[in-house]
């Protein structure tokens, strides 16, 4: 199963026609895994307008702060588990997050979750949000009741987050590039000495409300420098939007990704020199 999966795939696997497991089970291996299907909405959204059929409500909020003990906004492993396990997630699970945000959202529980060390090859982002599937698949507003678990995550030492260091070096570096993903007013009011602008929306298909065709997201990050063969280091404000655009990368087989957690509030907050005005 690919980073981002389209509905009619979850579609047909929630009601069996494609011959795998749904997320009532778990057995086989794998895409016959268990399907766990998070929406990350508000519990009024979730409650009150419906839901995807079996998923289970992980809100954005929850998973978010500003004192967990990792840098920048991650809740903290102990925290983070715990949230898991009240909704029945198990490590070894397969993951489609959702919410109704063009996927920017859904794509940092799945960065959190990877961060955390559950495996990258079983989170995935549904192309597309609640809008889109309320258009052309079936609601629910039937609430799950989950076996709780153990989740047991661990904060992944090595892996793709960097700190403050990585980016001072990738300022000078030719084989790296660093990648605003904020709006053009943000980029202009100050960014990072040599860092490129892409806006994560310039990666949403408006019309469909997941991303762009894979030509046109190629076209777009190659007009900007953001190319495979270099190392990407994104950042935005407090690494919400730098989720999508990383999730996005992940799905055209981009290898050499790092996520700056703390972003440009951390860098503001340690005094890093700032760039005004277009690129």
């Amino acid at each position: 199963m690919d980073v981002l999966v389209e509905s009619d795939r979850i579609a047909a696997r929630l009601d069996g026609t494609d011959g795998e497991t749904d997320g009532s089970e778990r057995s086989g291996d794998g895409d016959g895994d268990a399907l766990r299907i998070v929406d990350v909405r508000d519990e009024w959204e979730y409650d009150g307008i419906g839901h995807l059929p079996s998923a289970v409500n992980v809100p954005f909020d929850s998973f978010r702060s500003e004192d967990g003990g990792e840098a920048g906004m991650l809740p903290g492993a102990a925290a983070f588990s715990s949230l898991l396990g009240e909704v029945g997630i198990e490590a070894g699970d397969r993951i489609v997050a959702y919410d109704d945000m063009h996927g920017v959202f859904a794509a940092r529980f799945l960065v959190t979750c990877e961060l955390y060390g559950h495996s990258r090859d079983r989170l995935h982002l549904l192309d597309g949000d609640y809008s889109a599937w309320s258009r052309q698949q079936p609601v629910s507003n039937d609430v799950p009741d989950p076996t709780p678990t153990e989740y047991g995550g661990a904060f992944v030492e090595g892996g793709p987050l960097v700190g403050l260091e990585t980016v001072e070096r990738s300022m000078d570096d030719p084989d790296a590039v660093l990648v605003d993903t904020r709006e053009k007013a943000e980029f202009e009011d100050g960014h990072i000495p040599g860092a490129v602008r892409l806006d994560w929306l310039d990666l949403v298909d408006e019309t469909g409300r997941g991303v762009q065709p894979e030509p046109e997201l190629r076209s777009t990050l190659e007009t900007r420098g953001i190319t495979p063969e270099r190392s990407i280091v994104l950042y935005c404000n407090t690494a919400r939007r730098i989720s999508h655009t990383y999730t996005v990368l992940r799905h055209l087989g981009y290898e050499q990704l790092a996520f700056y957690e703390g972003s440009l509030t951390e860098w503001k907050q340690e005094g890093g020199p700032l760039t005004t005005g277009s690129e």
